[in-house]
């Protein structure tokens, strides 16, 4: 589609749609910035991940050979990134008559957002099929402090209840991540609102980008974030995740960059904004979903 409407040269223009981008697109996507990172390196198009298996210390007697050999165990997890993108073409007289707005400034601002909402539902998109896709939660249950404890005991413990007998492999969650609706529950029945205290995240995670997501609960050493891009379903619920920081991770190739091509026939300059990312399970068993009701909490109660 060809935009008609901005002010400016269009060189220099160049540099705030890169800034804008980068800004919002950074600011805007806590799932990205919560999981393991990694990049491919220049030459490369794959990244081959080990994971090791547990080794079993025996008990021995004395003058007996130790029998209990161990192994090694390896799995391995490929790692590709793909190619993401959009372009916008802006006329020249467009960028003749636009006059209050910066018009590469908004389009920068609408790349941002685009990026980091792809971005973080690439992420959630992965959410519901860690823990071998068991659930914790339950369709229409809400997500109190009580309920968030629980999970948290379930992940450390190893989940075997009364609807979960089998059990599942124990993590150590770092994080947890819902929508603002069911994160409103947790927020409300830990304490009366206004009165809560001021918690800092964790050093390790990148504090400037997360703290605007961070709800101030962080509850046995779990922090707890809030996503507006998760997907509410028809019934009012969402799948969030409880998960140690590399139980995802993602691969980057090419940040997020603005390219220009100028259109002489035309009269216009196509802006293009690309990147080449992927994003993948790395351990399945170091994260579980959290299926939670999400309808609108009521405020004329």
């Amino acid at each position: 589609m060809v935009e008609t409407a901005t002010t400016g040269n269009l060189a220099q223009a160049q540099n705030t749609i890169i800034r804008e981008a980068r800004y919002t697109q950074e600011a805007n996507s806590p799932s990205w910035q919560l999981i393991e990172k990694v990049r491919l390196p220049k030459g490369a198009s794959t990244v081959r991940v080990p994971k090791v298996g547990q080794f079993t210390i025996a008990d021995l007697v004395d003058g007996t050979t130790i029998s209990a050999e161990q192994s090694i165990n390896m799995s391995l997890v490929d790692l590709t990134a793909t190619e993401r993108g959009a372009k916008i073409i802006i006329t020249d007289k467009l960028a003749r008559q636009h006059g209050s707005t910066d018009v590469f400034r908004m389009i920068g601002r609408q790349f941002g957002d685009a990026a980091a909402r792809k971005q973080d539902q690439d992420v959630q998109a992965l959410y519901p099929g860690l823990n071998g896709g068991v659930a914790f939660g339950a369709a229409g249950a809400t997500f109190t402090l009580s309920n968030f404890a629980a999970t948290i005991a379930k992940g450390l413990g190893g989940g075997a209840s009364s609807t979960d007998s089998d059990g599942s492999e124990p993590f150590d969650p770092d994080y947890a991540v819902h929508h603002p609706h069911a994160v409103f529950q947790v927020v409300k029945s830990a304490t009366a609102i206004g009165s809560g205290a001021n918690q800092r995240i964790n050093d390790r995670q990148e504090e400037q980008l997360l703290r605007r997501f961070f709800t101030g609960i962080a509850f046995n050493g779990v922090d707890l974030f809030e996503s507006k891009n998760l997907f509410v379903d028809s019934s009012g619920d969402a799948t969030g995740v409880l998960a140690q920081r590399d139980a995802l991770i993602g691969l980057t190739s090419v940040d997020w960059r603005t390219e220009r091509e100028r259109d002489a026939s035309l009269r216009a300059t196509e802006v293009v904004f690309t990147s080449d990312y992927g994003v993948f399970e790395l351990d399945d068993t170091h994260g579980a979903p959290l299926l939670y009701d999400a309808v609108a909490p009521s405020d004329a109660a």
